[in-house]
Parts: structure tokens; sequence; C-alpha cells
């Protein structure tokens, strides 16, 4: 059973990463001829075509992706369910997708940040598409950050900022979900 619940977690995982990755780079508006990107687009639009029919872009955000890692994290989250013979309920399961969605974009951003800072360390060409892709995804977290950090000696601090912002979330929302888990 245990080797079921691996296969199911990973394959439903890289997906589902690939979904997020997808929705959080183009609202970055990463560059879309980035081969990264291609390949995020390519192994995703199976789904997600037919799906736009039905769910709508808002205001630039294509909410289809994000119906997309909902669902598919919800089906993973029953079938791991079923597999150990727990029935969370309709609400359990909605909160549990929502709670591991929540922490793979916290995961994202937090590995984005720390491959960026010792990227910047062994200064990487600025053209490879993995360096132009990072820089484009942990921007938003890093520029505000840098606003409030500046680099001390050329050494920039912003990052340790980011990254103690994000493991504070993170914490937060295990704290939420162990509450949550208590109250049933």
């Amino acid at each position: 059973m245990t080797a079921t619940v691996f296969l199911i977690q990973t394959v439903f995982g890289f997906y589902i990463l690939a979904v997020v990755l997808r929705f959080l780079l183009q609202c970055v508006r990463a560059d879309f001829y980035n081969p990264l990107v291609q390949f995020l687009v390519r192994i995703t639009n199976p789904p997600l075509l037919p799906l736009r029919r039905f769910v709508p872009g808002y205001r630039g955000l294509d909410l289809a992706s994000v119906v997309l890692a909902f669902a598919l994290q919800l089906i993973e989250v029953a079938l791991v369910a079923a597999l150990f013979g727990q029935s969370p309920g309709v609400g359990g399961l909605l909160l549990i997708a929502l709670m591991e969605l929540l922490k793979l974009l916290i995961n994202v951003y937090l590995w984005g940040v720390i491959i960026q800072a010792v990227l910047s360390w062994v200064n990487p060409d600025p053209y490879h598409p993995a360096a132009r892709v990072l820089a484009q995804l942990t921007a938003p977290l890093l520029r505000p950050a840098r606003r409030w950090i500046p680099p001390v000696s050329g050494v920039d601090l912003s990052p340790v900022l980011v990254v103690v912002a994000l493991i504070f979330v993170s914490l937060l929302l295990q704290d939420f979900l162990g509450m949550w888990s208590g109250l049933r």
C-alpha cells in the first residue's frame, strides 16, 4: 500500500506542480518563448484547452489552471484517503486539498528563492533559460524584500527575509490544519 500511495502522490504531484508553475509563470508574465515555459505549456495544454471553454480567465489570470490544479489535488487526496480506508467528508477533502496546494505554492517559492540565492553566488549565465525563469518567478517576492533590506557591503540579504517569511507562513498553515483536525 505504501508503494501505491507513493506512486499516486508522485504522479499527481509532478503534474500538479507543472500546472501550478504554468499558472505562476503566466502571473509574472514570464517569457513565453523560454524552452522551460514551452515544456510546461505543452504538457499542461491537453486538459487546460478544453477546460478553458468552461472556466474563463479573469483579469489576465488563467483560472482554468487553478481549477485543474485544485481538481487534481482533490482527486489525489481522495485516492490516498480511500487507500487508507478514511473518508474525511467533502469539507475535509476540500480543506486538505486547498492546504496541500498552498503548501506546494510556498515550497515552489521557498526553493525558488533558495536556488536563486545560491545561483547568485556562482554568477550563472543570465541568459540561461532556467536562470531567467527562476529570476522572473522569484522577482515578485524578492523585489519588495530588497526595498526593506538593501544590500550590505554588496551582499543581498533579501532572500533570507523571504525564506523566513515563507517558513513562517508554512508553519502557520500547519498549525491551522492541526487545529482544524483537532476540532473534528
